[in-house]
């Protein structure tokens, strides 16, 4: 099963992949210029590697969750999918934080979306490790 997840933010789009349903590698986080550049972005990614499964990292806790899920399902509705393409979201509580973590003294220019992408890759780890649990 070909996967793909995301942690949506307001100035990057963090990105991971899996191929095989075990091994999740982080892929070049997107830029977001604005929302349907970063709409198109994500289709096409998601098109050139065939995905079956796109799971959207979704803020659980915190003052701003509400906003922030409002914004998340939003830039989700602006993605041209097929309709067989599976959506779904995962808690994406603490994983900014865990892959920085992950990061100390790697990074130095934060900006460049390294720790958006791991943030992506935690997320699908996550995802997966409920769907083995649930089997």
């Amino acid at each position: 099963m070909r996967i793909v997840a995301l942690d949506v933010g307001l100035k990057r789009i963090g990105v991971a992949l899996c191929l095989d349903g075990t091994t999740v590698l982080p892929q070049p986080a997107i830029l977001r210029r604005n929302r349907n550049q970063a709409a198109r972005d994500v289709a096409a990614f998601v098109s050139e590697w065939g995905i079956e499964v796109l799971i959207v990292g979704l803020p659980r806790g915190g003052s701003s969750e509400a906003e922030m899920e409002r914004r998340i399902r939003h830039f989700v509705g602006l993605l041209e999918l097929p309709e067989e393409i599976d959506v779904r979201y995962q808690d994406e509580a603490g994983s900014s934080a865990e892959a920085k973590d992950q990061m100390q003294g790697v990074v130095r220019q934060k900006r460049d979306g390294r720790i958006d992408s791991l943030a992506a890759k935690i997320i699908l780890e996550r995802w997966l490790t409920a769907q083995k649990a649930a089997e």
